[in-house]
């Protein structure tokens, strides 16, 4: 946080077998939105692991996780997250999760905020069908 590498956002990481990873928000170190801590441990338990499936992992966070985060969580398959602050806490400092939840709350329909459109939909479901033939895992 002193280096100035992201925020006042850190995250540690249980996983089943009581090995921990510990990381820290680094958005402009790395100038990538989401190098959140939650996002990085996340990386470095899977890597480790060897694995997208994090099942029985234990995430402690010092924040709510953002939409982005809560998303990456689910994904992971995480069913527990210890956070400190509130995303209310946040913004009374400047950060602006928040309005992401309005906006997902609002049913993603702001315009001003992201403009979802369709296109080539033909084309996107004969790649899915192509690959569904595959018998690939599906996660």
């Amino acid at each position: 946080m002193k280096e100035n590498l992201g925020g006042p956002f850190g995250a540690a990481l249980v996983d089943a077998q009581g090995t921990v990873y510990v990381g820290s928000n680094t958005v402009l170190g790395s100038h990538d939105p989401t190098s959140h801590a939650e996002v990085n441990v996340i990386r470095q338990a899977c890597e480790a692991n060897k694995s997208h499936d994090l099942t029985g992992s234990i995430l402690f966070t010092t924040c709510y996780p953002c939409p982005m985060c809560l998303g990456a969580c689910i994904w992971a398959n995480i069913k527990t997250v210890y956070y400190g602050c509130t995303p209310q806490d946040a913004e009374a400092i400047g950060f602006r999760d928040d309005f992401i939840y309005r906006y997902i709350q609002g049913g993603c329909t702001d315009e001003q905020i992201l403009e979802l459109l369709p296109s080539d939909r033909e084309a996107c479901l004969q790649l899915f069908a192509e690959y569904s033939a595959l018998q690939k895992e599906i996660y």
